[in-house]
């Protein structure tokens, strides 16, 4: 027997162990996968029928009258108090569970299941989420400010504008990935982002002349302050976010979101002055766009489409931003006239 082939034969003999332990193992994960695939399916099914039968007995619920009894009553009104609680568990629930995309996700990603269905691999995908935010909006920040200060070339301005609806086209889809696995996001902050990306693709398209070079430098000192106060935003949100999910008092897949929410009454309110003079920049590129659009020499129909662009933002900025202060005014004080 040649030197040395007892030693591979040994070797061969404990890899042939290994490798049937693998099969084992294999085998065992496929019938595990066969399983919480007939879990899902009967979860799924589970909650569609209790989410049916929910609605018939609020329906009975609300034609029910009590008796004289007080015990009655309260049995009752903690009845109506677990009807309210349960869609939110059912949304728990769901949020670990396949299900259809939705009509943007399914013409971007086809029907891809993009559910998480791990806590773990859902806060990984969020936290990935923040960075890529934070960072590309530093990278165009330092875009926006070469461009502003240094150069002045139209092929430049157009790789930072296709920059700019790549990035908002990339929030988009994974915000709706993170709202597909049970993110809070919701309203006028989902569609900012559609607004923003729009804008971007045609300011993309503005053909180089005098009235692009007139709104250049305002367009980039706005995006330059807009990013600044993202950053602030981000830095100053995360920061509430960690300690109010630590406190139990916030979901674990909220974001931080642009805008003013009323969580962040946890703490300073500073950025309220930053945010509002932002919204009214949006006004004023509006306002400036559209009194552009009235000139005799204005041919361009991206001038016009830009100023309904930037009034919009404003407007969902501005009413959302409001709404919110008002409603966490409310809240105060009605706390403080129960104290």
């Amino acid at each position: 027997m040649p030197q040395g082939l007892p030693a591979v034969l040994e070797e061969w003999k404990c890899l042939e162990e290994e490798y049937q332990q693998l099969q084992e193992t294999h085998r065992k994960y496929l019938q595990k996968l066969d399983e919480i695939s007939k879990l899902q399916n009967s979860c799924s099914s589970s909650i569609s029928i209790q989410r049916k039968r929910l609605k018939d007995v609020s329906r009975q619920v609300k034609k029910c009258t009590t008796g004289p009894s007080e015990e009655d009553a309260k049995t009752l009104d903690d009845i109506k108090e677990k009807i309210k609680m349960r869609p939110n568990a059912f949304f728990e629930m769901e949020a670990f569970l396949p299900k259809k995309n939705g009509l943007y996700l399914s013409l971007v990603l086809g029907n891809v299941n993009v559910t998480l269905l791990s806590k773990q691999s859902k806060f990984a995908y969020k936290d990935e989420y923040e960075k890529f935010k934070l960072y590309l909006t530093i990278f165009l920040l330092l875009f926006s400010f070469f461009c502003y200060f240094f150069v002045s070339y139209r092929f430049l301005d157009a790789i930072f504008n296709f920059l700019l609806v790549w990035y908002y086209c990339t929030l988009t889809i994974r915000e709706s990935i993170l709202i597909a696995n049970g993110s809070r996001i919701k309203g006028w902050w989902v569609s900012h982002h559609y607004v923003s990306a729009f804008l971007s693709g045609v300011m993309l398209t503005w053909p180089d002349g005098n009235l692009y070079k007139t709104f250049r430098n305002q367009f980039l000192a706005y995006f330059l302050y807009q990013s600044f106060v993202q950053c602030l935003q981000c830095y100053y949100q995360s920061g509430c976010l960690y300690r109010l999910r630590a406190l139990g008092e916030r979901h674990n897949m909220d974001l931080t979101v642009e805008g003013f929410q009323s969580w962040m009454w946890k703490g300073l309110t500073f950025l309220l002055p930053f945010l509002f003079f932002g919204h009214f920049w949006q006004l004023f590129n509006s306002l400036s766009l559209f009194k552009m659009a009235q000139l005799p020499d204005c041919k361009e129909w991206q001038v016009l489409m830009c100023g309904l662009c930037f009034l919009i933002l404003f407007m969902g900025n501005f009413f959302t931003t409001v709404a919110v202060v008002r409603q966490k005014l409310k809240s105060r004080n009605q706390k403080l006239k129960n104290m």
